[in-house]
């Protein structure tokens, strides 16, 4: 299987090529350059795999939740490659994607406390476990809220992801004895959405049923003008 891969939902801006299970992956850290950066690299990706679009079997995307101009930038790329080649694409959710590689580095955890600043003293929140066939699995919703009133079951799990460098302090306080360790450093990057898109293929969707995620409901109305 061939799958082309973006993911920009934070501050770092990546793309991943997924050849019948090797991934070659771009990634860097540059805030607000990945309407700049993310076009360019898909096109080295491609080029180097002297691949066309329309010879790939599919795209994914991290969709999200994330910065708000990050994940429409994610979308809008995806969206224009597969009308123009008439690919699925498989949304994948970038708590998951961070969950994951956490999982991938650390075997000895089974769950990831996965959380993306969300500003106004809100994260992005998202339980997962590990998995054997689909490499993680969502644990209840993801959702959006107050970092003090975040909610988790009754297990020992890894923190990932900047809403632990934001408001580690509440988050601590919030899931007392629940916490295993810390890795507030953690960004999604897209060779891991492209292995979550290639094991979970089967949920690919036609383009014009793709949208991103937002959570905060203000904001999910405008992803119809995508």
């Amino acid at each position: 299987m061939k799958l082309l891969a973006v993911e920009t939902a934070t501050e770092a801006c990546s793309a991943a090529l997924s050849i019948d299970g090797e991934v070659v992956e771009e990634f860097v850290v540059q805030p607000r350059q990945h309407s700049r950066l993310i076009l360019p690299m898909i096109d080295r990706l491609m080029a180097d795999a002297q691949l066309h679009p329309t010879q790939l079997d599919g795209l994914a995307f991290g969709a999200g939740p994330g910065a708000f101009t990050g994940v429409r930038i994610a979308t809008g790329v995806i969206q224009g490659i597969a009308f123009g080649a008439d690919l699925p694409v498989v949304p994948v959710s970038t708590l998951a994607a961070m969950s994951q590689q956490a999982l991938d580095d650390f075997t000895h955890y089974d769950w990831v406390l996965s959380s993306i600043d969300a500003r106004l003293g809100e994260v992005y929140w998202g339980i997962y476990h590990r998995h054997d066939q689909h490499g993680v699995e969502l644990i209840g919703d993801e959702v959006v809220v107050d970092a003090a009133h975040v909610c988790c079951p009754d297990i020992e799990g890894v923190g990932v992801g900047s809403g632990w460098s934001v408001y580690k302090e509440p988050l601590m306080q919030r899931l007392e004895g629940k916490v295993l360790a810390v890795y507030d450093d953690y960004l999604p990057r897209a060779g891991v959405v492209a292995k979550l898109a290639v094991a979970d293929f089967a949920r690919a969707e036609p383009v014009e049923k793709v949208r991103p995620v937002y959570l905060r409901n203000n904001v999910a109305k405008k992803s119809l003008k995508l």
